[in-house]
């Protein structure tokens, strides 16, 4: 069966009430077909999304027209190995609300996560100067040392991009800290064999789960991505929303300005997140 998250503006809207009208769906839903399964509440965003299967995206509205008349704003049909991919976490408390993975009843997962790719610089050179076995081995030199780096730092790997790796995290100062990791453990590997010495972007971008492009993540995917091939070889570029987001962490970053990016109608500000250790 398809599955569907809405989203909704909640201005006023409690966590309890978001939890009672939840429990109104789940009691309206075998009706139609559906099962709400989960839900996130983004109270300082004041959204909630919500996750079900359902026949249709007109079942899933018709459940909640019907227990409590809290239409979404929005419902798109996801991926469920999309959605997996980029919210992880199912634990959920008895009201049915996503928390932080070993949090209490009122850790509240607000939904939003930031998503982050890396990409070997030059791969394609690679593989043409030193031949597909060699090159692929240099290549599983930068899996392993960032799938390391997201089992440090609670990252999840969306995909294999086939030179790089696309990942999510709850955690915005995780994200970033797990870049500065790829990059040092890079520059590790560099002074230990140089002739095996592997450059690599990474591009960064925080989000909530539904956006204007009626996709799953769908422009923040696009602006980490666009970040990443902008980026300078070793460098890790974020957006505006990381830096704020990052403030008090003790995680140092260069505003670089606003750069235009293929796909965006205006110049967007990002910045440099700092990683080599001084001397």
């Amino acid at each position: 069966m398809p599955m569907y998250m809405d989203i909704h503006e909640i201005k006023g809207a409690t966590a309890d009430a978001v939890a009672t009208a939840h429990a109104a769906d789940v009691e309206t839903q075998k009706k139609y077909g559906v099962e709400y399964t989960k839900y996130w509440v983004n109270e300082s965003g004041k959204k909630v999304f919500c996750l079900a299967h359902a026949p249709s995206a007109e079942a899933a509205e018709q459940v909640h027209r019907e227990a409590h008349g809290l239409m979404p704003d929005k419902i798109i049909e996801v991926q469920p190995e999309l959605a997996e991919g980029f919210l992880g976490g199912v634990e959920t408390n008895s009201a049915g609300a996503v928390i932080f993975p070993g949090g209490g009843a009122d850790a509240r997962d607000p939904g939003i996560r930031t998503v982050l790719f890396t990409d070997v610089v030059n791969s394609t050179t690679l593989t043409q100067s030193l031949g597909d076995e060699a090159a692929l081995a240099i290549l599983g030199i930068h899996d392993i040392i960032v799938r390391d780096a997201l089992s440090a730092l609670g990252g999840r790997e969306v995909k294999h991009t086939g030179d790089g790796i696309m990942a999510s995290f709850v955690s915005v100062a995780s994200a970033v800290r797990c870049a500065i990791q790829i990059q040092r453990e890079l520059d590790k590997h560099a002074e230990a064999d140089p002739e095996r010495r592997l450059k690599v972007r990474v591009g960064a971008a925080a989000g909530e789960p539904v956006e204007q492009n009626n996709d799953l993540f769908g422009s923040t995917v696009q602006l980490a991505a666009r970040l990443c091939a902008h980026a300078q070889p070793e460098q890790i570029l974020v957006s505006n929303a990381i830096a704020e987001l990052c403030l008090g962490k003790g995680l140092l970053f260069e505003d670089v300005g606003e750069v235009s990016l293929k796909g965006f109608n205006s110049p967007v500000r990002a910045h440099a997140a700092a990683w080599k250790q001084a001397n």
